[in-house]
């Protein structure tokens, strides 16, 4: 007697959906160094003691989300500004976090043009958010988290008078 085993062909994860599934994956990995919908606007910096600190920027704090920049402290000779860095916007009641872009003063339409294909569009948001995916995880793995970030301010205060 043989028998056939039936095959299931079982769905395909298109490139939209492994990109949503990404976004939610980043949020797991933010939501273990911190919340940040408890930070409150401004700089906070993390240090580990590795030379690295890490600064997390809360640019604009609304009720379901957050948009930020995380950098470390090094400044880029050429262009002063914190590199690398990434925005990211956050939001909570969806439980997604996305890179909106990753380049100094450079947004997606400055890579790719105006009018880019869907599928460039797509394929750029998936390397800028597998980036930060193994970035965030990077950081976790070094240390930085809710106990390490401090305001920046709090944070100078604190080396003044050597707390």
């Amino acid at each position: 007697m043989t028998s056939s085993v039936a095959t299931r062909r079982l769905p395909s994860l298109d490139r939209f959906g492994w990109l949503m599934a990404l976004y939610a994956e980043n949020h797991v990995r933010l939501r273990r160094l911190f919340n940040t919908s408890d930070l409150a606007p401004g700089t906070h910096i993390s240090s580990v003691g590795d030379g690295l600190d890490l600064r997390v920027e809360v640019l604009l704090q609304h009720r379901y989300t957050t948009e930020l920049r995380v950098s470390y402290t090094m400044v880029d000779p050429v262009t002063g500004m914190p590199d690398p860095s990434a925005y990211l916007r956050h939001y909570h009641d969806a439980n997604q976090l996305e890179a909106t872009h990753c380049y100094i003063g450079r947004r997606w339409q400055d890579v790719l043009g105006m009018y880019p294909l869907p599928a460039a569009l797509i394929s750029h948001r998936l390397r800028m958010n597998t980036f930060l995916g193994k970035w965030l995880e990077y950081l976790a793995e070094r240390g930085h988290g809710r106990g390490t970030l401090r305001l920046e301010s709090e944070s100078s205060a604190e080396i003044l008078t050597g707390a």
